[in-house]
């Protein structure tokens, strides 16, 4: 792209007001406007074909290695772990996918699916495909059984809080963490069946705890603060599709 284009691109996604001289100046303004650049890309076609054998088994631009079975894709420009959904235009069947690498590296090509999920939304035969992208999201700010935003319990007390916190929904198998830049403690979590499991574990600001639930259904955690403030927190675990 050069420098003669950037007014042509402002005319076709105008998500900055070309009267106004001032500069981004905090994340939840670049936020903001990437979020209305998302609006106007959604509805933009793209050229999406699929890579398989010759790279299975090795490693990504993102250091991971390439399975052709799991539910990935290489993309130029979307950060890694991000979620995005596409959308074939001749069938409308949708797939959600996560970037774990670069790519493609084939002019007028703006994504390579791996071969699992080109097959969710069209035969393998077909090797090239239309396709429309939605972007969801970083795959741990998102629930993966409604595609959207995860909400997070973040305040233990008034004063402590967690960097994330104790979402509302989750899936079973994922990895939770939980870190704050005070002290607490984890004093036991409730399964689903009914067994409690005690913890009474302190957690520093240099720490983490980290929990993966099990098996489905409602989680009750009991976190509190070093002094003996404590509140309950819970979560409902699902069985969703991994990316």
């Amino acid at each position: 792209m050069q420098y003669e284009h950037l007014q042509s691109l402002s005319d076709r996604f105008p998500v900055i007001d070309p009267n106004e001289n001032e500069l981004i100046n905090s994340a939840e303004e670049l936020f903001e406007m990437m979020q209305k650049l998302d609006l106007f890309l959604v509805d933009e076609v793209h050229e999406v074909s699929f890579y398989a054998d010759d790279f299975h088994g090795k490693g990504t631009a993102f250091g991971e290695t390439f399975d052709m079975n799991e539910i990935t894709a290489a993309h130029r420009s979307y950060p890694q772990d991000t979620l995005v959904k596409v959308t074939n235009i001749d069938n409308g069947k949708e797939v959600v996918v996560r970037i774990n690498d670069r790519g493609p590296y084939v002019d007028g090509r703006d994504m390579d699916l791996s071969k699992a999920a080109f097959q969710e939304i069209a035969p393998i035969g077909t090797g090239v495909i239309n396709a429309k992208f939605q972007r969801l999201g970083d795959k741990d700010q998102i629930d993966l059984c409604s595609n959207q935003k995860r909400k997070y319990q973040r305040r233990i007390t008034r004063n402590v809080r967690f960097h994330r916190g104790v979402p509302h929904q989750f899936n079973v198998g994922e990895k939770l963490w939980l870190g704050s830049i005070k002290w607490f403690v984890v004093r036991g979590i409730t399964y689903p069946d009914g067994t409690f499991m005690r913890f009474q574990d302190f957690i520093s600001p240099e720490e983490r705890f980290y929990f993966s639930p099990s098996i489905v259904g409602d989680y009750k955690f009991i976190i509190g603060t070093k002094e003996g403030r404590q509140r309950e927190f819970r979560m409902t675990v699902n069985s969703c599709p991994k990316i």
